[in-house]
């Protein structure tokens, strides 16, 4: 088990204050200082220094750090591998998830409400960021499974296919761009186009797609860039510019009309989301979560 003074090194390490970690562990500022006073004295080396008003972790703190992500990670799944060995409903542990965005807002809250009746005493957690960020948050341990929209494989990361995904280009029920029924790829050059952040997973489908059609993402009329897909629908629905989404996350707008799908000839954009995990890590609560969610979807 991780020590107190350690879960109290862990937090300011990850927040880099000793405000904020107070405030989060509900302990007293002096009481987070000693904490890492004695742990300091036990290793016989600074975990922290200064710069100016803020704090950084010094070569043998981040190694400190590093080590205690592995013995956290260790430490929920045996936790969990011994107590399914008993009735699933009385399973415990932590479930660290990452998702991308469209998967956290409009795929995983299905899967997470059936998982927890089965498995009422593990907490979940689930960390919702872009793609890329998610792939990054695996492999520096902070989750232990994720679900993206794959683009580029990385070598120590293990993939589970999981369920395909259709991303369509799509404006205000009010805009200009209505006046025509279609579109054609090379049209887009010439469009008012808004898009998603680097490292988004709706914006890798549609960059490989154009670029099938050797339109380089220089060439668009990009007006802005939006982080999160809850973000573009709400300015799509406010301007006149062209966007690309997935369609499970405008559903209900299609319906009610306020957004309007745009046809564009011999553009296709589909995409296919993966389960991820650290290679040789895999546990039977990630093994869990993964058959109830292709069940959910049958797949």
């Amino acid at each position: 088990m991780i020590s107190m003074r350690h879960v109290v090194f862990m937090n300011v390490a990850e927040e880099l204050s000793f405000s904020k970690a107070s405030q989060l562990l509900f302990i007293s500022q002096p009481a987070i200082s000693k904490h890492i006073q004695l742990l300091e004295e036990q290793y016989q080396t600074k975990l922290f220094e200064r710069k100016g008003l803020h704090i950084e972790l010094t070569a043998a703190g981040k190694l400190l750090y590093d080590r205690l992500l592995l013995v956290k990670d260790i430490e929920h799944k045996t936790e969990f591998d011994i107590s399914v060995l008993q009735d699933a409903i009385q399973a415990k542990g932590n479930l660290q998830l990452g998702a991308s965005t469209t998967v956290a807002l409009y795929i995983l809250p299905k899967v997470l409400s059936s998982f927890h009746q089965q498995y009422q005493q593990i907490e979940i957690s689930v960390l919702n960021r872009n793609s890329e960020s998610v792939k990054e948050a695996l492999l520096v341990k902070q989750i232990n499974l994720g679900i993206i929209e794959e683009n580029s494989k990385v070598n120590q990361i293990q993939y589970t296919p999981f369920i395909t995904d259709k991303v369509v280009a799509v404006c205000s029920s009010k805009s200009k761009l209505l006046k025509k029924k279609n579109y054609t790829i090379q049209d887009l050059p010439n469009l008012p186009i808004a898009l998603r952040e680097v490292g988004s997973g709706t914006l890798a489908v549609l960059k490989r797609a154009l670029t099938k059609h050797k339109i380089n993402f220089s060439q668009l009329n990009v007006k802005v860039r939006l982080g999160g897909t809850e973000a573009l629908k709400n300015f799509l629905l406010e301007s006149d510019s062209l966007g690309f989404l997935p369609k499970i996350s405008i559903a209900k707008e299609l319906k009610a009309g306020e957004l309007k799908e745009v046809f564009i000839d011999g553009l296709a954009l589909q995409r296919q989301f993966f389960f991820i995990e650290r290679k040789g890590e895999t546990s039977d609560l990630n093994k869990g979560f993964i058959k109830m969610a292709k069940s959910i979807y049958n797949l």
